[in-house]
């Protein structure tokens, strides 16, 4: 037996390619807007973008940015192989936009009272990555 085989029989785990442009440009420093405007199809760009708006209550705009977020991060999970369910590791870094993403669209649901959303997009949270929804909150 593989150390690793699936022995639930489900889909294997996704793991996105690694984008470090945009995640170092983040952790020098470089404003979050600019880094979106540069990559606009990374989702920790979108997902950072996301956290800031709402730290300053703007929930509308945070919103906004985190349904960017993950819409960009499904595209990417799509054309890795992703078939619309089963794990995105929060262990694999490259992961993490697209779940931070999912997570800050489940708050911004939730704060404008929009009760479905924040209920399938926490469900998927924690279907996609218990990790992700344990370390998020």
């Amino acid at each position: 037996m593989a150390i690793h085989e699936n022995l639930l029989g489900g889909p294997p785990p996704t793991h996105l390619p690694d984008d470090p442009e945009p995640r170092e440009l983040l952790a020098s420093g470089a404003a979050p807007a600019e880094v979106a405007a540069k990559y606009p199809a990374s989702s920790l760009a979108w997902a950072q973008l996301a956290d800031d708006a709402f730290e300053a209550g703007r929930v509308v705009e945070s919103y906004a940015y985190a349904r960017t977020g993950y819409h960009r991060g499904l595209d990417a999970l799509r054309r890795n192989g992703w078939k619309g369910h089963g794990p995105v590791p929060f262990e694999h870094e490259p992961n993490r936009g697209f779940l931070r993403a999912l997570h800050a669209l489940a708050r911004a649901a939730q704060a404008i009272g929009e009760q479905e959303e924040y209920e399938r997009c926490t469900t998927f949270l924690r279907e996609s990555s218990p990790t992700a929804a344990s370390t998020l909150g």
